[in-house]
């Protein structure tokens, strides 16, 4: 977790080091969609593992600095360590996004929000109730490359806290501009 930590904290570095140097972005005003595919990973109480995730999202770029973006993310299914069950999560969510771009190409963002989130089941012994659904914040970072108007590539990390869990999720993600 602390690796995390520190990845966290230098890419916030990066991005708002950037700013500074007020780099133009190719991120016109209009709707985007995209799709991603990562790992989450979840390492509390009972459960240490990690599974293939997907993501579908969409949103509005407002100007080359600020969005809003919703989407869907399936977490797969995370083993538990011991005796317990399999914990199979997926969440949808709603983000503003910030864009600082460092070149015409090349950009970083950060976005938080709120999700609400899906278990297969309840799992009383990791959750403060017994509830299989609720709603939490999700927040993440990222940096997006641009090959033209219309696609670009990102590679994000996003976190997604399910009542006292972290589920993290490490991607890869194409976005479509319209």
């Amino acid at each position: 977790m602390q690796k995390n930590k520190m990845l966290s904290r230098a890419l916030l570095v990066i991005v708002l080091g950037a700013a500074v140097f007020g780099a133009q972005a190719a991120d016109e005003p209009g709707f985007y969609l995209g799709a991603g595919v990562g790992q989450s990973f979840v390492d509390e109480a009972a459960y240490d593992d990690e599974d293939t995730a997907f993501s579908a999202f969409g949103g509005y770029q407002f100007n080359r600095y600020f969005g809003i973006e919703a989407g869907y993310a399936d977490f797969g299914k995370l083993q538990a360590s011991g005796a317990g069950r399999a914990l199979e999560a997926n969440a949808a969510y709603l983000t503003a996004v910030g864009t600082v771009p460092f070149t015409e190409q090349f950009s970083g963002y950060a976005k938080a929000g709120f999700q609400r989130w899906d278990l297969d089941n309840a799992i009383p012994s990791l959750t403060r109730s017994s509830d299989d659904s609720g709603s939490d914040p999700t927040y993440g970072l990222g940096l997006q490359y641009r090959f033209n108007d219309k696609v670009a590539l990102r590679g994000e990390y996003s976190r997604f806290e399910v009542e006292d869990i972290d589920l993290d999720l490490a991607q890869l993600q194409v976005r479509f501009d319209f």
